[in-house]
């Protein structure tokens, strides 16, 4: 036992799950910058219509990056496991076949949504004014999402096998040279939108050398063997499904900005549809903080329950839950009280601004339960539980939210496609707690 793994096993809860926690943490928070820097930079330095354009490609975008998280979260849910169980030779199989899925996947995804972009930019709310920027935007970076599939997938590949740091070191670089670049690109080589998306490419590629070389390394717990590189039926489909849950997830998240973009253009126009690029940002930045706490709790989780230590499992989740609460107590306060202060850091236009405070403010009305339902669904992917993860990932898009966003503006107008979310997370919240609630009086049962 190599003193990566005995501390997995037997180091006090507290100071593991920090060791895992914090580094993921930012690591998550700078692929949040990837995200909100651009925003910020093409809504301050390009203009309201160019933040509208930018927001109609998250759905291409969201599906592109649903199949890297199928394959990076559940690979490295997988490795978690097999490493707990002392089989490193399975996890290093899984390490191979995720890189081979990787590029299969990116070839089969990338080419159609570079052939259909135009037509699918009409489907999603598009106008004159906002599709040729979105044009720009694409043309990069969906080539580009190759990279994004490797960098953080097998980050947390690395973050599961042991290295939680150098992981983390990677994202910063990562971020710090998309934010030089974003100011390079856009105020001094004044290249407008693609600036911004070259930024996020180059990043994505430097990160990605870094990343994968850990892997060829020796001195490195699990690395690419050329065995491994051939596909395996089996190691494939358990990778599939520990990762359709964050696949689908994603997936749902796309056709939601589909039907949202769709609604917002009917009830508020382009500038809605800004708007909602802007609160999407600050509801990114505080989901993937919890993201990151959780991805700090999924390598704990998932060797103590390979190992059968179920009680560090139960400590450990109930830290990452009070963690997660606490944060979407802040982002909630902060929301409601002071949105105008939160929604001048993207655009100085005053109608935009208008729009984007009483949205956020209703949007995060209820945030505060956000963060229980996401750590209870990160904790069945984290102990392999996949269809209970998968429907409570699906169940706030599909079978709340989206209903939600059709029905509610019918009586409330644009303010009704602002109360779809506070109504559906608290829905979700309460179907978590119920499936969380049987898995522990099933569990003590069999104990």
């Amino acid at each position: 036992m190599n003193e990566i793994t005995h501390n997995l096993e037997n180091q006090k809860i507290v100071p593991l799950l920090l060791s895992y926690a914090v580094p993921a943490v930012i690591g998550t928070m700078v692929n949040a910058l990837y995200n909100i820097v651009d925003r910020i930079f093409i809504g301050q330095a390009v203009g309201a219509l160019a933040i509208s354009g930018l927001t109609l490609t998250f759905p291409i975008l969201m599906f592109l990056q649903a199949f890297g998280m199928l394959i990076g979260a559940g690979a490295s849910t997988r490795i978690s496991i097999f490493l707990g169980r002392k089989e490193n030779g399975r996890a290093e199989n899984v390490l191979g076949n995720a890189l081979t899925l990787t590029f299969i996947l990116s070839v089969l995804t990338i080419i159609p949504s570079l052939i259909f972009m135009e037509k699918l930019l009409l489907v999603f709310g598009g106008s004159e004014q906002t599709i040729p920027y979105a044009k720009d935007y694409l043309y990069i970076a969906i080539p580009g999402n190759l990279l994004s599939a490797l960098s953080f997938g097998f980050n947390a590949a690395m973050r599961a096998s042991g290295y939680p740091r150098k992981a983390m070191a990677i994202m910063v670089l990562g971020a710090l040279l998309n934010v030089a670049l974003d100011a390079l690109f856009i105020y001094v080589f004044d290249w407008g939108i693609e600036g911004a998306a070259w930024a996020t490419v180059i990043a994505m590629a430097v990160a990605s050398v870094f990343v994968l070389e850990h892997f060829f390394r020796e001195e490195s717990i699990i690395r690419f063997h050329k065995k491994y590189y051939k596909p395996d039926f089996r190691i494939m489909m358990s990778i599939f499904t520990i990762g359709m849950s964050p696949f689908a997830m994603q997936l749902a998240g796309s056709l939601v900005n589909v039907v949202m973009n769709q609604s917002l253009k009917e009830h508020g126009g382009d500038l809605a549809i800004g708007a909602n690029g802007i609160i999407s940002s600050v509801g990114l930045l505080l989901v993937l903080l919890i993201m990151g706490i959780t991805q700090g709790m999924q390598p704990v989780v998932g060797f103590n329950y390979g190992a059968g230590n179920h009680e560090r499992v139960l400590h450990t989740f109930r830290l990452v839950l009070v963690a997660a609460t606490v944060i979407t107590s802040l982002g909630c306060l902060c929301s409601v009280l002071f949105p105008e202060w939160i929604v001048r850091a993207f655009t100085n236009d005053a109608e935009l601004i208008a729009i984007s405070s009483n949205g956020l403010r209703i949007t995060l009305s209820a945030f505060v339960i956000v963060g229980s339902q996401i750590v209870i669904s990160q904790f069945f992917q984290s102990i392999g539980f996949a269809w209970k993860a998968m429907f409570l990932s699906l169940s706030r898009q599909c079978l709340f939210l989206i209903p939600a966003i059709l029905f509610l503006p019918q009586f409330f107008d644009l303010d009704g496609v602002w109360l779809a979310s506070p109504f559906s997370d608290l829905l979700a919240a309460i179907s978590a707690w119920i499936f969380f609630w049987h898995h522990m009086k099933y569990n003590n049962k069999r104990q």
